[in-house]
């Protein structure tokens, strides 16, 4: 684990951010700051040793490097609210993307300028052909995919257009980590960093909190107004503890009939992602697919306000499915799940890692693999008996 942080801590140090992946075309692009919990928990777990403290004084200099540089600066901070967008510095297709993937985006562009698509596609890419609208698309492409939620219907292909609810639940996390760790080493400078996380609290709870609803929403800046999307990234509050008590309390009220099924939370809510078609393919970060990520993050963010029952519930379906699917696939152990149907079976997009049988990895996949683990912790033994039982949850 220290080894993982230190890798992120070199990348910042020589790259000047966590990249989307370690490949040359994402030097534009970040991964979602996740580097202070990571370096916390780590920390917390090593011997108080002072090489250990001067190893944790490396991590902090790192996460404020990068906070500085890459989150709190423009293009990503808009500076009329003070808060953060996910954004891309590149240009044009993403060149990680699978044959295909763009088909229904360039269709009608090619059958109005009267040439096949293919051929659409490779004079877009060279120059030949101009178009506007389609730089603007790959801006908020390129954008979703550092969010990491590539792709969903959550931002109508406009990602650059809003502050999520889930960056800057992220940025209150890096601001109260950096808080602590620099009291932790007697750093007179830990007291500005709790007054930004404040700070950030006022503001998101002014733009993302809808008491109607009693749900956080991402804001739409260049529509002045909440989304009205509904999805998993509404427990990152939670998680990131700036929710308040009744607000927690709502979200269960509110968000949970929308997103919990038989196998867990659902990326989005099935109202919110909408109707599919030809033109408008289901995407994978949307209902009914649940992933590793989402169900971690709202465990810990229901076991933060006391709310354990729903948070051992919610690990017990997803722990089934998983158990179901491994036991009935010869030890399947996939990227994500169906969480409605409790399948493995899913090729939205770039289908699903690990359902291949000529590509089944005994180890499992990383974080389906830590979201057990996880998981088990929260469950009673009564739990844990009708799980080796496979038993469908109640």
């Amino acid at each position: 684990a220290r080894s993982m942080v230190n890798n992120q801590i070199y990348e910042i140090n020589h790259y000047g951010k966590v990249l989307n992946a370690n490949r040359t075309y994402y030097l534009t692009r970040s991964q979602p700051p996740f580097l202070s919990s990571m370096v916390r928990a780590v920390h917390e777990r090593l011997p108080a040793t002072r090489e250990n403290q001067q190893w944790l004084k490396t991590g902090v200099e790192a996460v404020i490097k990068e906070y500085k540089s890459v989150w709190t600066v423009p293009p990503r901070l808009n500076a009329q609210y003070q808060l953060s967008r996910y954004f891309d510095e590149g240009y044009g297709p993403c060149p990680e993307v699978e044959p295909g993937h763009y088909d229904p985006v360039l269709r009608p562009y090619a059958a109005k300028t009267g040439v096949t698509l293919e051929r659409y596609a490779q004079g877009y890419k060279t120059g030949a052909y101009k178009n506007p609208e389609l730089d603007e698309f790959f801006i908020h492409d390129r954008a979703v995919r550092e969010s990491g939620h590539d792709t969903t219907y959550r931002f109508d292909s406009r990602t650059a257009d809003f502050l999520t609810v889930d960056l800057n639940s992220l940025l209150f996390k890096i601001e109260s980590d950096v808080a602590a760790m620099l009291a932790a080493l007697d750093d007179p400078a830990a007291s500005a960093w709790a007054q930004k996380a404040a700070e950030r609290k006022d503001r998101m709870n002014a733009l993302f909190w809808d008491d109607k609803r009693g749900l956080f929403f991402d804001f739409d800046i260049k529509n002045k107004r909440r989304s009205s999307y509904v999805s998993a990234t509404v427990f990152y509050p939670l998680w990131s503890g700036w929710a308040t008590q009744a607000q927690a309390a709502a979200v269960v009220k509110n968000g949970l009939p929308e997103l919990e099924m038989m196998g867990g939370l659902a990326a989005s809510s099935v109202k919110s992602r909408g109707l599919l078609s030809d033109s408008r393919p289901q995407r994978q970060w949307d209902f009914p697919y649940g992933w590793a990520p989402h169900q971690m993050l709202a465990w810990k963010g229901l076991r933060n306000y006391g709310l354990d029952a729903d948070a051992r519930r919610l690990a017990y379906r997803w722990l089934y499915i998983i158990t179901k699917n491994a036991r009935d696939f010869n030890g399947t152990v996939p990227e994500k799940l169906d969480v409605v149907t409790g399948s493995h079976d899913i090729f939205a997009e770039y289908g699903n890692v690990g359902t291949k049988f000529s590509y089944i990895t005994k180890e499992g996949f990383g974080w389906m693999n830590a979201s057990y683990q996880i998981g088990l912790q929260l469950l009673t033994a009564e739990e844990r008996g009708r799980l080796e039982q496979v038993s469908p949850p109640k």
